[in-house]
């Protein structure tokens, strides 16, 4: 499978943290966290070829995480918190994430099948459709605020499932985008909200 050069490094990178560490991977869980991302989970007809509407979906249950850090493996191995669903399924999560320093942030989205990551509910990256592990990326001007974050995946047909989000912002190196690292500093109600301007929508 082809990464591109960024998921290269980060994946040697990452490689090499769990060689020394041996953390586990960051999956999702069933405990409520206010500050990550909430995941609906909803069951999908065999043969969906691209994400659905989710709007016209009931959700069969949630799932809630931090950071989306699942690399290609095989499906059998199940999805993390999917128990009792191989294939045909679909996630929605969404939550709220700060940004202090304004100016250009780098987004990458590496999937098997389709996903996409909306901001302030504007695309930055479609990385939709039934394909292998592939990653896409896009770049969006954040100014300082609160975002809203959505990302939308679907796992089609079998034999294999990921679902990786990376962040870089201006002058910084790729890493796995984290709640944690983009948590707001007070009630985010009460905070202004951020501005997306001049998205980029780019291929690795």
């Amino acid at each position: 499978m082809r990464f591109g050069k960024i998921w290269l490094a980060l994946g040697l990178a990452l490689a090499s943290a769990r060689a020394q560490d041996k953390p586990a991977y960051t999956f999702g869980t069933t405990v409520v966290d206010s500050a990550g991302l909430q995941g609906r989970v909803y069951h999908l007809k065999p043969g969906t070829q691209k994400l659905p509407n989710f709007g016209h979906m009931r959700p069969v249950g949630s799932v809630y995480t931090t950071s989306l850090n699942v690399w290609p493996q095989n499906f059998d191995e199940g999805f993390p918190s999917i128990t009792d669903r191989f294939e045909w399924f679909a996630i929605e999560y969404s939550g709220k994430f700060w940004i202090e320093n304004a100016g250009k942030y780098h987004f990458s989205l590496l999937a098997d099948d389709g996903a996409k990551l909306y901001l302030n509910n504007k695309v930055v990256i479609d990385n939709d459709g039934t394909h292998r592990a592939t990653a896409v990326s896009g770049g969006a001007t954040l100014t300082r605020g609160v975002y809203e974050i959505k990302i939308e995946y679907f796992q089609g047909p079998r034999f294999t499932v990921a679902l990786v989000l990376a962040v870089a912002p201006l002058g910084e190196p790729w890493r796995i985008f984290s709640m944690n690292d983009f948590k707001p500093p007070n009630d985010p109600e009460k905070l202004e909200q951020g501005e997306v301007s001049t998205i980029e929508f780019t291929t690795q």
